[in-house]
């Protein structure tokens, strides 16, 4: 990375004009803003007060000192105000493009044994994947890469939550109402067809309180005296305990919404290396409590059930365990985070969960750390904002939820439309155009969610997502498949290394960009933010279509004029496969 490597420079030279070691952490060097001359910028602030300079004496004395040290590195500098603006010399960028055109390993970084888990999705086994799972599982899957590519080993987990009184409201309502039928009669995709049973109990609990309340029954009381209910609230007390009858018809439905899952897994490119199931969890942690009481970080309260304060830290008293000795959910969650981290060792841990449990995430955390477990600094809450449509939220007890697979499906049909009417694909086969669809409509759906930064709220619109010319996936993808369509008409020849200088400047801007991949990696991981790679995406296919509208490749001045441009193009075709693949996105070689 050249703002690495203007760095070390830097370090150096102030040590030998000053005597004083700083370290990379003190500098600021990014890319020179386009309205200044030059390439790379060092912010000088944070250095004056310690050197006792001013911001044009340090800035002459360093820039001097640098240039006369690295001679065939620097080219020039100026200075404007606290910044230092170098100007590089093309060799570097040259020798890079020569090594690295094709290299799909290009700006990441190697292992460094650190083992990271990614937990994401956290399906419900009463309805299918919608919307809001979607965003969660792009920005899993994504950051699992991204850290991958950043030399971390990672493990990518899920928890499915599998257990409690929402599985046993399909189960009642599939019992009344389902007549034995099976997804497979009824040619319905698994975790749908449990999910509309989910709905029917829900129209038949609000018809059992209206009846009730009719009879003048307070609405309060009808809502707990519901026939239904009560039979979903017994229903659960039977599967606690076992009952076989119960266990069987549980085991059945889930297997059937598991199936389900693993189609639209499969169609959208989430994989785990293992799955962890609440039913096989949910008395884990109770041993954790035992420990806690015998080192007085929880205590028991008079009915005998187990709280934490946390008033000291801001937040409340925390129950972690129930008077009858049942876990509560963070109770669990404790003992979930220990088996996980017995099982991988892992030295962090992603939790990919909407910012509604930034609370609960705090609290777990915090008990982890007063009890002294190993993993407790390690837990990281990537909290993500909801997703929204135009119309607002969705509910999933009223069937008004986006189911994922018809979205998914909607896409893909908005994206036949949209390229049938650029006419451009009369020389398709008929399967290369089903593939085309759908990598680009389900690539505009992955970019559109991963595009925003994952701490906001956001509104999804599927129309604006697959805009070929706005800041999009299909035009990232677009992009990708004009690069390889002048590949595909001029060859590049790995014999011709030597380019005539000087560059012109849309081609030094495009290189500069370009050598900007690895940095943008270290911190969409450093910030567990893939929109970050998705802005730089973007801001890459532009400069390149600028680049290409400025500049004939084919028929360039002269063959090693061609070759660079030829060059830069594939460097640039192979970041941007690189980089929608960290997103989770397919690039097409034609469009």
């Amino acid at each position: 990375m050249l703002s690495k490597i203007i760095r070390e420079k830097a370090i150096e030279a102030i040590e030998s004009l000053h005597g004083i070691r700083f370290t990379e952490r003190d500098f600021q060097v990014s890319p020179t803003k386009p309205e200044f001359e030059g390439d790379y910028t060092i912010v000088l602030f944070s250095l004056i007060k310690q050197l006792k300079s001013s911001p044009a004496s340090l800035g002459n004395a360093l820039g001097n000192k640098m240039m006369a040290d690295d001679p065939d590195f620097f080219d020039s500098f100026n200075i404007i105000k606290g910044f230092l603006n170098f100007t590089i010399k093309p060799a570097f960028l040259l020798d890079m493009l020569n090594k690295h055109y094709q290299d799909p390993c290009f700006g990441k970084a190697p292992l460094n044994g650190k083992k990271i888990m990614v937990e994401y999705s956290s399906p419900n086994t009463n309805k299918p994947l919608h919307l809001g799972h979607l965003r969660n599982n792009f920005l899993g899957r994504s950051i699992a890469e991204i850290l991958k590519a950043n030399g971390y080993d990672v493990f990518k987990t899920c928890i499915v939550n599998d257990r409690g009184i929402h599985i046993c409201k399909s189960m009642i309502a599939w019992n009344r109402y389902g007549n034995q039928a099976t997804p497979a009669l009824t040619h319905t995709k698994g975790d749908h067809f449990v999910g509309d049973y989910y709905v029917k109990f829900n129209d038949a609990y609000k018809l059992e309180i209206e009846q009730l309340t009719a009879q003048g029954m307070d609405k309060a009381i009808a809502e707990k005296e519901a026939p239904i209910m009560k039979e979903a609230q017994q229903m659960l007390l039977d599967w606690e305990n076992g009952k076989p009858e119960v266990i069987e018809l549980w085991k059945k439905m889930n297997q059937w919404v598991y199936a389900g899952f693993d189609v639209t897994y499969q169609r959208i490119g989430s994989d785990f290396a293992k799955t962890y199931y609440e039913s096989e969890t949910y008395l884990l942690g109770k041993d954790t409590v035992e420990l806690g009481l015998t080192k007085g970080v929880f205590y028991r309260k008079p009915d005998g059930s187990v709280w934490i304060d946390l008033t000291a830290e801001g937040l409340d008293e925390k129950l972690v365990l129930r008077k009858d000795g049942t876990s509560v959910y963070i109770t669990q969650d404790i003992g979930l985070a220990q088996k996980k981290y017995d099982e991988f060792g892992m030295d962090q841990s992603i939790y990919v969960i909407g910012d509604e449990q930034n609370y609960h995430m705090k609290v777990l955390q915090l008990i982890c750390k007063k009890l002294g477990l190993p993993y407790a600094d390690g837990i990281h809450h990537l909290s993500y904002g909801m997703v929204e449509l135009p119309t607002g939220k969705m509910k999933s007890r009223e069937g008004t939820v986006v189911d994922a697979d018809d979205l998914i499906d909607e896409m893909v049909s908005i994206s036949r439309e949209h390229t049938q009417n650029l006419g451009k694909v009369k020389d398709f086969g008929e399967q290369e155009l089903v593939e085309l669809y759908d990598t680009i409509g389900l690539g505009a759906l992955k970019y559109f969610l991963l595009r925003v930064d994952p701490k906001k709220k956001m509104i999804f619109n599927p129309e604006e997502s697959i805009d070929f010319h706005g800041f999009t996936g299909p035009f990232v993808q677009y992009t990708h498949a004009r690069i390889k369509s002048v590949l595909r008409k001029s060859s590049v020849d790995a014999a011709v290394k030597s380019f005539p200088s000087p560059l012109l400047k849309a081609e030094k801007d495009l290189l500069l960009l370009t050598e900007h991949y690895a940095v943008v990696l270290k911190q969409a991981a450093d910030d567990f933010d893939p929109s970050v790679i998705a802005t730089y995406l973007f801001q890459l296919a532009q400069s390149f279509n600028s680049f290409y509208a400025a500049l004939s490749i084919g028929n360039a001045e002269s063959e090693e004029k061609k070759q660079l441009r030829l060059k830069i193009s594939s460097l640039v075709a192979t970041i941007i496969g690189s980089g929608m693949d960290l997103l989770g996105i397919k690039v097409p070689e034609k469009m």
